[in-house]
């Protein structure tokens, strides 16, 4: 069974920088494309970063893109989101789950951007 857990959210001023983890249990998830998804407040959970099986390759949506950065060391069973220039759009829950294949989801990591 694979199981997430999300952390690392907080209460940040717009502009201010978050970095959130996610550690995996299951080889399986080791060895898969792995996203991070964000559901804003009132919305639909959506993929907004993702990375492939050895971290060769990232993919993000077009509003966080140039903002955050995906990454994910195996060893370790984690998978990071650094956040930079945050923005209250931002403001969300974080899970984090396989890109193309989805398990069961963690609690997810609350992220509230505002003045």
């Amino acid at each position: 069974q694979v199981q997430f857990v999300e952390s690392g959210g907080g209460v940040v001023q717009p502009g201010g920088s978050l970095r959130l983890s996610c550690t995996t249990s299951g080889i399986i998830a080791r060895n898969s494309a792995m996203g991070w998804y964000c559901q804003a407040p009132g919305k639909q959970r959506e993929i907004i970063a993702t990375i492939t099986s050895t971290g060769g390759f990232t993919n993000y949506a077009d509003r966080v893109k140039g903002r955050f950065t995906v990454s994910r060391d195996n060893a370790k069973n984690t998978m990071y989101l650094q956040m930079n220039s945050l923005k209250p759009e931002d403001t969300g829950v974080y899970y984090c789950n396989g890109a193309t294949y989805t398990w069961s989801w963690g609690q997810g990591t609350q992220v509230t951007v505002s003045s």
